[in-house]
């Protein structure tokens, strides 16, 4: 009989080594939520994004998309501009002020000023209607990339003598200890300029550090970003300018004695 249970034992040691043995982690699926109200188009954007291997959530309202957005890991948002309940930008400014979750518009609007306000809320691309389920999965992947980068250490940037204290993490830029109220291009623009102070960066320059694709800015949308920048300062500082004009050049951020 201990022969035979010896025999038993060898035949199933193979079996418990392979159900005790270490298995290998498998990698979470990147997360897309579709907000896009017409079901045709939903149905190609999902089974294109499906067949590449993406975890895809269709809501057909903002309301029910923002609640999946805040309930759910999303990796990415496909955002159509012509929602039954709000307005894709609005949506996309709410979004903003909660998460910096990358975010696609997709929309039948091809004009050049509807692409310029859809990047400058927030908006990392945009795609035009009708459009290719294939190449919009080729933007997700691009997009992906291009945002998924290390995030920055978690800790707080303030440099000496300084009244703004930068928070690289949480995308947050306090002035005089009170936290500012900023979009993510006005964030970028003073995180810039807050860590070298005195040092004057032209219009370019300062598009070049901020925009993920300068190329689709104008020059004058820093003016804009600038005038809004320097109104939430003298909000808290009355009458102090913190943000110098250099005329021709562009801008710097005044150092302090």
């Amino acid at each position: 009989m201990e022969v035979e249970n010896c025999n038993i034992c060898d035949t199933l040691e193979p079996f418990r080594q392979f159900f005790t043995r270490k298995k290998p982690m498998v990698p979470m699926l990147e997360k897309i939520l579709i907000i896009e109200d017409e079901p045709s188009i939903a149905d190609n954007i999902l089974y294109a994004l499906s067949t590449e291997g993406f975890e895809a959530r269709w809501c057909a309202s903002g309301t029910e998309g923002m609640a999946v957005l805040a309930a759910d890991g999303i990796s990415l948002v496909i955002l159509d501009v012509g929602l039954p309940d709000i307005n894709g930008f609005e949506l996309a400014r709410a979004i903003r002020k909660i998460s910096m979750v990358p975010i696609i518009f997709v929309t039948a609007r091809s004009s050049e000023i509807d692409r310029v306000v859809g990047l400058e809320i927030g908006g990392d691309d945009y795609v035009v209607k009708p459009f290719s389920p294939r190449e919009l999965t080729a933007r997700v992947r691009a997009v992906l990339r291009r945002t998924s980068g290390k995030l920055p250490e978690a800790h707080d940037v303030r440099p000496v003598s300084s009244p703004f204290l930068v928070d690289e993490v949480r995308y947050i830029v306090s002035f005089m200890n009170l936290p500012l109220e900023l979009s993510r291009y006005e964030f970028r623009l003073l995180r810039v300029l807050v860590q070298n102070p005195g040092r004057v960066f032209t219009r370019t320059q300062l598009m070049e550090k901020a925009w993920d694709e300068p190329d689709m800015s104008l020059e004058r949308t820093v003016d804009t970003h600038i005038k809004t920048i320097r109104r939430k300062l003298q909000a808290i500082t009355a009458g102090e300018e913190w943000i110098v004009t250099h005329r021709g050049i562009g801008y710097s951020l005044k150092e302090r004695p």
